[in-house]
């Protein structure tokens, strides 16, 4: 077969690359130093500090820029970078697992995106064009996804059929009715009493982390999933959102290693479901933008049909309320007396549904197919009880399954039982 007839000359990113990189490090320094030049305090050595902070990002940027170039040769996406250390990167197309696009609220600002290509065994954050205009960023994400799939450079991305769309007005609500605000607001009351007995207010300073840290994740949330949709492509499951930055990602079926249904506490009397995915190689802190979508959530909120009907999609025939009927015996309410109703199994020859939490109800469904070891466990009450657990391990790293509290004597039987499975599902996949 014939090399692809694709461009080879190297390209640079977008001169106003540094300016989106660097953005959040010179907003933070301005956010320190411009109440200071207003106030005029002086401090000439903090103003100095700061101001070569602020000097060397600008530089860093500019660096980063003149030693980064790219292109697209025969079957690899090439990248070199770095000044003191040189690297130079080859992603073969062949394996990419998913191409993404990610617009900061920056970079939408200027028109750009950047493309973010994950291969399976790399690293992650390595293959990142960050940033290209945003036109250019779309035809060189259709002409990677041709290659990678062996078609000509110049075949379109394929078009994908919307699955859920998130209703933003459920959003909201569902977010205010989470744990983080109720756990503020049951602060904010201790700190009012305080305030009464006292009659100061130093009692609300130790609210201000506190504040900040929910305020943070309650707007991360909404600015990810604000607008978000799910698609069915060719490719995988395609999810879009956001409000400020928008992001695009697809997700590649065959590296979902499980799904979680969440239904928290106070969601129930509405009917709502959360339905998360875990994947493998998933990216660190150190690739992730802050728009990303946390948790990896395909329904942020939404209906019991809603959430069925994007887990048709992802794990066809999973029932995860099925693990809701199989109870472990009445003595385990001893260690577990309030997520006791909850704790739940059901086993089938594709998925293992592990239930469990007591605010929050989380089933756990796991393609047996995906499991890469089993644990049995039972710490010295539990030997006493007759009570066992056996863990079920992945390659994800956002949560695990867990069979808990379990007769001493089923899960001694479910343990080759389930390794037995995952064989023949392994087999068979």
């Amino acid at each position: 077969m014939s090399e692809p007839d694709v461009p080879v000359d190297w390209t640079r990113l977008h001169p106003l690359s540094p300016v989106i990189s660097f953005g959040r490090t010179v907003g933070v320094v301005l956010v320190i130093l411009v109440p200071r030049l207003i106030a005029e305090s002086g401090d000439v050595v903090g103003f100095a500090v700061e101001g070569g902070i602020l000097l060397l990002g600008v530089v860093a940027g500019i660096v980063s820029w003149l030693v980064t170039r790219w292109r697209v040769a025969g079957s690899e996406l090439q990248i070199e970078t770095g000044l003191v250390r040189r690297q130079s990167i080859r992603l073969p197309l062949a394996r990419v697992q998913a191409i993404d696009l990610d617009r900061p609220l920056l970079a939408r600002v200027v028109g750009l995106a950047e493309v973010r290509v994950q291969v399976a065994g790399s690293g992650a954050g390595r293959g990142r064009l960050a940033y290209l205009p945003e036109d250019e960023a779309v035809r060189v994400r259709a002409q990677l996804l041709a290659l990678s799939h062996g078609l000509n450079a110049e075949t379109p991305a394929p078009a994908g059929r919307a699955v859920f769309t998130v209703d933003n007005r459920r959003l909201v609500l569902s977010t205010l009715l989470g744990m983080p605000v109720i756990a503020l607001a049951v602060l904010v009351i201790a700190a009012g009493v305080l305030v009464i007995v006292e009659g100061t207010g130093a009692g609300i300073v130790p609210l201000l982390p506190a504040l900040a840290a929910v305020g943070t994740l309650l707007w991360r949330r909404l600015n990810a999933e604000f607008n978000l949709t799910a698609s069915d492509a060719p490719d995988g499951l395609r999810v879009d959102g956001g409000l400020l930055g928008t992001r695009h990602e697809t997700v590649p079926l065959h590296r979902v290693q499980a799904v979680r249904w969440d239904e928290p506490l106070l969601w129930r009397p509405w009917g709502w479901v959360r339905l998360e995915i875990d994947v493998a190689q998933q990216r660190t802190s150190r690739g992730d933008s802050g728009d990303s979508f946390p948790d990896r959530a395909l329904v942020p909120v939404g209906t019991v049909e809603d959430a069925a009907r994007v887990l048709a999609r992802v794990l066809p025939g999973a029932d995860p309320r099925a693990a809701l009927g199989a109870r472990p015996p009445s003595r385990a309410r001893l260690l577990a007396p309030l997520s006791y109703p909850n704790l739940g199994l059901s086993v089938d020859e594709r998925y293992v549904v592990c239930s469990s939490g007591f605010l929050r109800r989380r089933m756990v469904v796991v393609p047996l197919a995906k499991v890469q070891s089993l644990r049995r466990v039972q710490g010295p009450v539990a030997r006493f009880l007759r009570l066992s657990t056996v863990h079920v391990d992945l390659v994800g790293r956002r949560w695990r399954a867990a069979v808990r509290l379990r007769e001493a004597e089923q899960a001694e039987a479910l343990w080759p039982q389930l390794a037995e499975r995952a064989r023949l599902a392994r087999q068979q996949a």
